[in-house]
């Protein structure tokens, strides 16, 4: 048993679609944050469940491990060889199978985007709204559990994922769920598997939720004085029952990154960025209502517009984010923090964190998804100086017992991967050794994504 030698029976099997090239292996051995290089010993390329079933055969019968990859957006290292083995990359299994209008659900295979998809579905009518930010693979998003902007009001991949077609370690194929919108009948395997992050199994087709496009949507902008006044602001908008598709904030220095990169003048304050879906006039009424709300807390006039164009000029600022960050401090590489708490402990985090960052010397602006608790730092180090990544990382490992401290989460939509793994025990007590359980009875070797999300032996 040998990984040399499954890689040997998987050429076999896939011809030039196994790739052992330096270039190959260096580009699926990178992350997007901060973990070191960590390239696999052949990177594979299947384009249909018949061959990943082979594939995965073949990795059981000698020992090989297998790590699923998406588009490689993840932040917590999950797509990482970390024990070498097999990178299974799905770009060529990225095929929307069909479109169900009148079920409003669609059938996918993973390595399809979200924009590919709704791109797909312009015709229709309908869309699927999860918006991590990245142009993130499907099959990726569900095996992280990804949400984003819109989950305020369309729900995380855990509410828009119907059913899976998974591939588990011993190559066994299964299906879970239906396109029934609810069933009383076994344990729920669609929400075991989504959030695994490959350590179960690698998933090979999705059956996704979709919504229709409203039929109109504004979106606008407003400054606070100081954060705890923003948040405050979200919470008596929720309260109101004001129905907000998006609600996100950034800080001051996350405001003067976005001035710098885009060119769009924003005020060096924490602001609030909200869109609302729904008809013209409805749209128009929450605005306003919106409007006055924020206004009772010190905001600024809030800008709103229902034009398409001022619209996606103002959630393109809020996805370039990342890069805006990186931008404002040249030659540096970013620990992406993700907490999630309480809303009503959200301005308290918020600020504590500001407060920690403040003392630390590492620049750490602030940005989040105020209406589901939900924010992160993007701590900025100097990759030339492990110093800088040291005090990162005990930010970031501070920020996650503050979340836990306050009835959170250490990660809200980012994931375990490697990152998270330190957290577990202290969120999830003895249920992390249940996880374990169920990753021995499904992965007996231990090969699906080894060293992530589960204690390791």
């Amino acid at each position: 048993m040998s990984i040399a030698t499954a890689l040997d029976a998987i050429a076999l099997l896939l011809g030039e679609r196994l790739s052992r090239s330096k270039s190959e292996l260096t580009a699926h051995g990178r992350s997007e944050s901060y973990f070191p290089l960590t390239p696999p010993d052949a990177v594979a390329y299947p384009e249909s469940t018949e061959e990943v079933q082979a594939l995965v055969a073949i990795c059981a019968e000698h020992g090989c491990p297998v790590t699923g990859w998406g588009a490689g957006t993840s932040l917590e290292g999950h797509g990482l060889a970390v024990r070498g083995g097999v990178v299974v990359d799905f770009a060529r299994m990225n095929k929307v199978l069909e479109i169900r209008p009148t079920d409003m659900d669609v059938t996918v295979q993973p390595g399809v985007t979200r924009e590919a998809l709704n791109e797909e579905l312009r015709a229709t009518g309908l869309f699927f709204p999860v918006d991590p930010g990245a142009n993130a693979s499907l099959g990726g998003m569900a095996m992280t559990r990804a949400s984003g902007t819109t989950t305020v009001r369309y729900g995380t991949m855990r509410d828009n994922v119907l059913g899976l077609q998974v591939v588990l370690a011993d190559g066994r194929v299964i299906r879970t769920g239906t396109r029934a919108r609810k069933s009383a009948a076994g344990y729920d395997l669609t929400a075991l598997m989504v959030g695994s992050e490959g350590t179960l199994g690698l998933v090979t087709e999705l059956t996704l939720r979709l919504h229709g496009v409203p039929e109109a949507t504004s979106a606008g902008i407003c400054a606070f004085p100081d954060m705890g006044s923003a948040v405050t602001a979200v919470m008596e908008v929720i309260q109101m029952g004001i129905p907000m598709a998006r609600i996100e904030f950034v800080d001051d220095a996350t405001a003067r990154a976005f001035t710098a990169y885009s060119g769009m003048e924003m005020a060096e304050a924490p602001h609030l960025l909200v869109e609302f879906h729904g008809s013209p006039e409805s749209v128009a009424q929450d605005a306003e209502r919106f409007g006055e709300i924020v206004a009772d807390h010190g905001a600024s006039p809030f800008r709103w517009s229902a034009r398409e164009e001022e619209r996606r000029a103002l959630w393109a600022l809020r996805h370039n984010g990342y890069y805006a960050i990186l931008a404002a401090r040249k030659g540096s590489r970013a620990v992406v923090t993700d907490m999630c708490v309480p809303i009503s402990q959200l301005a308290r985090a918020v600020e504590e964190t500001q407060a920690d960052i403040a003392a630390s010397g590492v620049p750490g602006p602030i940005l989040g998804h105020v209406g589901d608790g939900n924010f992160h730092a993007v701590l900025l180090v100097d990759p030339e100086q492990p110093a800088e990544l040291e005090t990162a990382k005990q930010l970031s490992h501070r920020m996650a017992e503050r979340a836990l401290a306050l009835g959170g989460t250490c990660t809200g939509e980012h994931g375990v991967g490697q990152g998270k793994i330190g957290f577990m025990e202290a969120e999830h007590g003895a249920g992390w050794d249940v996880m374990g359980e169920i990753k021995r009875a499904l992965d007996p070797q231990g090969l699906m994504n080894p060293g992530k999300l589960v204690r390791q032996g």
